[in-house]
């Protein structure tokens, strides 16, 4: 009886002993489990901290780009440096936003680029008045490496990989589209004219390519309508556009296009030109193909009052808006305008500029143009595009 129960004792107490080791080992295992959990979560975080680092944009305070344009004397330009203005506040990145004080200071304005190359800028904005005279400023842009986009106007004959893009409207094709709606408004009386009739073209100058094209478009798309019409057409007036329009030069023509161009820019002589197509009696029409002629037709008309819509009246159409281009569509002096969206432009020449400067590729922007009325220039669509 003794032996068996200290037999049963023995029994137990190695049980216990058993229970008692087997709870130390599962206590030790979790122990030894936990810091492994630790370490993993403190990897992930780690890794997560890295892939943040990584994804986190480059600081762009320090980026700076100098845009040349072609002035500051129109309100147009004003807008433009609006839109590059908000541009560079939402990217973070410094503007230096210069021009001449007119469009005729050919000079001064390559010695801004010039000053502007020597800034050594991230990247380089353009409107070039003349494209032949910056020609060796562009070269000295790409040689120090400083990419260029071009605004406005493009930059032809630029120096191959100078500039990388344009961001401007399409010029000719925004002439085309001043073309279609002046002629509908004139398409009767030419069909009626007993004798042949004159259509003015207004151009600024014949250097910048953007006032030759809508200039050309123009010239070119109403030359095509009116010989669609079966009647004949051509053009007279600056070497420029007659030699460099698409439309063949008849004598005796039914309808003459004359293009003026002033010597100088200046209001003054942009409205002696206006003022003299107007005093001629077979003109029908005229066409102003920027903001600067656009408001020197309403000083020629002035004292004149041949502007107007009913008989015996000169179809005016203008090219931009400007409080002055506006008043003159409104009250029915002109019988609409082209804008353009100076303030999209100058946002997507910032953006286009940033691109390039971070080494990523960059296309032609075509801003875009609309043609509006006294009836329409108020909707929404359009009163967006229209600058005081």
């Amino acid at each position: 009886m003794r032996k068996k129960l200290v037999s049963t004792l023995l029994s137990v107490t190695l049980v216990a002993a058993m229970l008692v080791g087997c709870g130390s080992k599962a206590e030790t295992t979790a122990e030894t489990a936990a810091p492994a959990t630790e370490t993993a979560e403190a990897a992930d975080t780690t890794e997560a901290a890295a892939e943040t680092e990584t994804a986190a944009p480059a600081a762009t305070g320090d980026m700076k780009f100098e845009i040349v344009s072609k002035g500051f004397q129109h309100q147009y330009w004003q807008a433009v440096l609006k839109g590059a203005q908000n541009k560079a506040d939402e990217l973070g990145v410094t503007i230096n936003f210069v021009g001449p004080n007119s469009e005729s200071d050919i000079a001064d304005q390559v010695q801004m680029l010039n000053n502007a190359i020597n800034a050594k800028p991230a990247a380089i904005g353009l409107a070039a008045l003349d494209t032949s005279a910056c020609l060796d400023a562009i070269q000295t842009a790409k040689d120090s490496s400083i990419p260029i986009i071009g605004f406005d106007s493009g930059v032809p004959d630029a120096p191959e990989g100078a500039v990388l893009a344009n961001c401007a409207t399409d010029n000719y094709a925004a002439g085309e589209l001043a073309a279609e709606n002046t002629y509908a408004a004139i398409k009767d009386t030419i069909a009626k004219a007993s004798a042949p009739v004159r259509i003015g073209v207004l151009g600024q100058d014949a250097t910048a390519e953007s006032i030759i094209n809508r200039g050309l478009g123009f010239i070119d798309k109403m030359g095509e309508l009116i010989k669609a019409d079966g009647k004949t057409v051509t053009v007279e007036g600056n070497d420029k556009y007659v030699n460099d329009s698409k439309c063949e030069k008849t004598s005796g023509a039914d309808v003459v296009i004359e293009v003026l161009v002033p010597a100088q820019v200046t209001s003054e002589l942009s409205s002696i030109d206006c003022q003299t197509l107007l005093n001629k009696a077979d003109t029908i029409a005229v066409y102003g193909s920027n903001q600067h002629s656009g408001e020197a037709m309403v000083t020629a008309n002035e004292n004149l009052n041949k502007f107007g819509t009913g008989e015996g009246k000169v179809v005016g159409v203008a090219f931009d808006s400007g409080a002055v281009i506006k008043a003159a569509v409104k009250d029915g002096t002109f019988l609409g305008a082209i804008t353009q969206a100076p303030v999209a432009m100058g946002e997507a020449l910032v953006q286009s500029l940033y691109d390039a400067a971070s080494g990523n590729s960059v296309a032609d922007v075509d801003t875009g143009c609309q043609w509006y009325t006294a009836d329409t220039m108020d909707s929404e669509e359009i009163a967006q595009n229209l600058y005081d």
